[in-house]
């Protein structure tokens, strides 16, 4: 299972096939000799192997795909899991008897797992940090891998296939993490940053989808940048204290992986989140938006999470709430507005 041969990389993997999965792989490919796609699809596995054009991928004839986890563990020693929370734990679970602890699994999923609980259970559940993980912490409880790294920040895959300048981060406790996954991603187009903050990069990777939906809403009610920027400016307030509540600093929210994927995805039409706010502020229902989407928008299964936990450590967040009840119990959208322009907010920045 070797990685490297003089400096060059020879077999890296991604799990998932969905576009920012194969946006990952695309991004590999340019610095490594092959890329291997898992996928459980197998007409998408026999796609790509049979040198077929394939949407977001096109014709690539370094990379490969295969539907056999014993085969990707064993050719590939760096892995990039791109999976949807929801989906995340199973896949581990699947990898699991295949990995070993000299494995590096660095995850690109922006979303929370709750232990022992359904999807349906998620909105009347008492949820607490005890509950709660991180996809890195998934890993580690499904894994005997050691050593464990995130992809965060501004990742719009549209603008990342379309060639635009994106930077992104790659966070670990371990050093050879970071350098190794700089080393498989980084090119003229694509610039990674470091972070050991690997808990602060999740957080705030997976809480700022729910300002997007918000951010999203103000779109598709008409309503300017002053609405955004306060919706922005006073949610980041908001999630830098979900992020505390789970064990965070503040630090990487005002970073790369916080401030800067906020700033891209609450307000491009690129960013699922921000669609999914968009078409609900025009009059679609959250059940036609979700049934029409191909991608999953992490933001609703972070904000029904989100408002659970703040529930139960009594997290101050009146603009979490207030989304939750426009979102899934039909509240009026303007009616909200209104109460938090009038609602008595703590001091613009005591978080610092």
């Amino acid at each position: 299972m070797g990685e490297e041969a003089n400096g060059v990389l020879k077999c890296v993997s991604v799990i998932g096939g969905g576009v920012f999965g194969s946006t990952i792989a695309l991004l590999l490919a340019k610095n490594a000799d092959e890329v291997i796609i898992f996928s459980r699809r197998k007409e998408f596995v026999d796609q790509i192997n049979s040198g077929r054009h394939v949407p977001h991928i096109g014709i690539n004839k370094k990379i490969k795909a295969s539907y056999e986890p014993n085969e990707v563990a064993e050719k590939c020693s760096l892995i990039f899991p791109v999976l949807s929370s929801a989906g995340f734990r199973s896949a581990m679970r699947t990898f699991s008897p295949h990995l070993k602890p000299s494995h590096i699994l660095i995850h690109g999923t922006k979303g929370l797992d709750v232990q022992n609980t359904t999807e349906e259970e998620l909105t009347g559940k008492n949820i607490s940090r005890a509950l709660v993980r991180t996809m890195s912490e998934v890993i580690m409880e499904e894994t005997n891998v050691l050593r464990i790294g995130c992809l965060a920040g501004p990742n719009l895959a549209k603008e990342i296939l379309d060639g635009q300048p994106t930077a992104t981060v790659i966070a670990s406790e371990f050093d050879e993490v970071v350098e190794l996954g700089q080393r498989a991603l980084s090119s003229d187009q694509f610039f990674v940053f470091g972070s050991k903050d690997i808990i602060g990069a999740e957080l705030a990777g997976t809480f700022k989808n729910i300002l997007a939906i918000g951010s999203g809403l103000l779109n598709g009610k008409g309503y300017g940048r002053n609405m955004q920027a306060m919706l922005i400016t006073r949610g980041l307030r908001e999630i830098i204290y979900f992020g505390k509540a789970m064990g965070s600093s503040s630090h990487a929210f005002l970073g790369t992986a916080g401030i800067g994927d906020i700033f891209a995805t609450c307000t491009s039409e690129n960013s699922r989140n921000f669609q999914v706010g968009s078409r609900l502020g025009k009059g679609e229902t959250l059940q036609q938006i979700l049934e029409s989407m191909d991608e999953v928008a992490e933001g609703i299964r972070t904000l029904k999470i989100a408002r659970q936990l703040g529930k139960y450590h009594q997290v101050h967040s009146p603009i979490t709430n207030l989304l939750y009840s426009v979102v899934f119990e039909g509240y009026d959208f303007d009616r909200a507005v209104n109460y938090l322009m009038r609602y008595p907010f703590a001091p613009d920045v005591d978080f610092l």
